[in-house]
């Protein structure tokens, strides 16, 4: 699958520092320890409908803003993302709009590909689809076969494959649900754990047999389609390895989808899936989650037809800590567009405070768990200071734009 156009990163003097972020599992602050320089990411995609609303963006800007402080350290980054462009919401979707859902899917990835660039989101190296992922699917479900830990119900009509999630070593770190808590979850998020015939309730599907008028794809297990976790799990151990340096994604995925990613990775290649699990915090509208299924969605393609620049929407997302769950309010982008004419009037100027500072400053917020706002606290105050340097404009706006991915000029 094709991504997007990768804007142009600028290289800033002097490289070198470490990346320090949030793992979810141990709940605390790793380092960032890419083997050989070559950090690799992996960001679960959209699921091609009700793109791109502002949690989505929320999410993407974040690991975007993790790549770039990555690349300042001197790291090369291989980055990997998904597109679940077959699953349950997105034919749903389709048949209540009476469009196909391969039209469907397509029309939301060209429509996320367009946010993505004017947000200056750097593109993944491998962009793949849950489609085009079907034989990695099928290969990895066959080598979870030999080691027990997949297995078919005992049901005439429909008798779908499931992976044993207690085969997994630590299943249950990241999340660090209780079993009640986690069957709750699971039944909200699209598990079934009221199936018959599961071995555990937890336990979740990997290959589900063809039902009448949905899509299906011949294999050895039998005709059928992927489930959700194993996709993301075969794409990232195929493009990236096992135990790769950062599983990324939004909060409302801990559970169920990167606890059973990491399992299924755990069983099949006996070493850990990933090695630290960074995930960006919800968006709210009027107090409650945004969300296609609530309905109140903020999208991007409509605030940039509305005439927002592209570049006020990043920095309004960029003022709050990728972690923090927030709500969105209508003057966050007002906000946003005057902070951004306040900074692109700074970097106008003939001259301005010394750059060098402030620049090293932005670095060490951002490397300390992508500390954004702090960041933009910094370039608002060196806006508003006074100086003699008449290259300081230059080289703020260069450091913005290779660290924030915010365009000045």
């Amino acid at each position: 699958m094709k991504a997007w156009p990768a804007p142009k990163v600028p290289t800033l003097p002097g490289t070198g520092g470490q990346l320090r972020v949030h793992d979810t599992a141990l709940d605390d602050l790793v380092a960032v320890r890419p083997e050989n320089g070559v950090a690799r990411l992996y960001v679960c995609g959209i699921t091609p409908y009700d793109a791109t609303h502002l949690g989505h963006a929320n999410t993407y800007v974040a690991f975007d803003l993790l790549q770039r402080v990555l690349l300042d350290c001197g790291q090369r980054v291989v980055f990997t993302q998904n597109v679940t462009d077959v699953d349950d919401p997105l034919l749903e979707r389709a048949l209540a709009t009476g469009v196909d859902w391969r039209e469907l899917a397509e029309d939301q990835v060209q429509l996320f590909r367009d946010d993505m660039t004017a947000l200056r989101v750097l593109p993944p190296e491998h962009y793949i689809g849950a489609v085009e992922s079907i034989p990695s699917v099928i290969d990895l479900i066959e080598s979870l076969k030999l080691t027990g830990a997949v297995y078919q119900v005992d049901d005439a009509e429909y008798p779908d494959w499931y992976f044993e999630v207690r085969r997994a070593p630590g299943f249950g770190r990241l999340s660090k649900l209780s079993d009640e808590a986690a069957l709750a979850v699971f039944a909200e998020r699209g598990g079934d754990p009221d199936r018959p015939g599961k071995r555990d309730p937890l336990d979740c599907l990997v290959w589900r047999m063809e039902r009448p008028d949905e899509p299906a794809w011949d294999s050895r297990l039998g005709r059928g389609r992927p489930g959700w976790h194993i996709e993301c799990t075969a794409i990232a151990l195929q493009y990236l390895g096992a135990d790769f340096d950062v599983q990324g994604g939004g909060s409302d995925l801990v559970f169920p989808h990167h606890e059973m990613c990491a399992a299924e990775g755990a069983v099949a290649t006996r070493q850990p899936f990933a090695k630290a699990y960074v995930h960006a915090g919800m968006v709210g509208l009027h107090g409650e989650k945004m969300s296609k299924s609530k309905g109140n969605l903020v999208l991007v393609s409509r605030l940039r037809a509305s005439g927002a620049d592209p570049m006020a929407i990043r920095l309004a997302l960029l003022g709050h800590h990728y972690r923090a769950d927030w709500q969105w309010q209508n003057g966050d982008l007002a906000g946003a567009q005057q902070r951004l004419a306040a900074w692109r009037e700074a970097v106008a100027r003939p001259s301005g405070a010394a750059a060098g500072a402030v620049v090293r400053a932005v670095r060490d917020a951002l490397r300390a768990d992508l500390d954004a706002p702090a960041a933009l606290a910094l370039i608002d105050e060196w806006a508003t200071t006074t100086g003699d340097d008449q290259g300081a404009g230059a080289q703020v706006a260069q450091a913005v734009d290779a660290l924030l991915g915010i365009v000045l000029t």
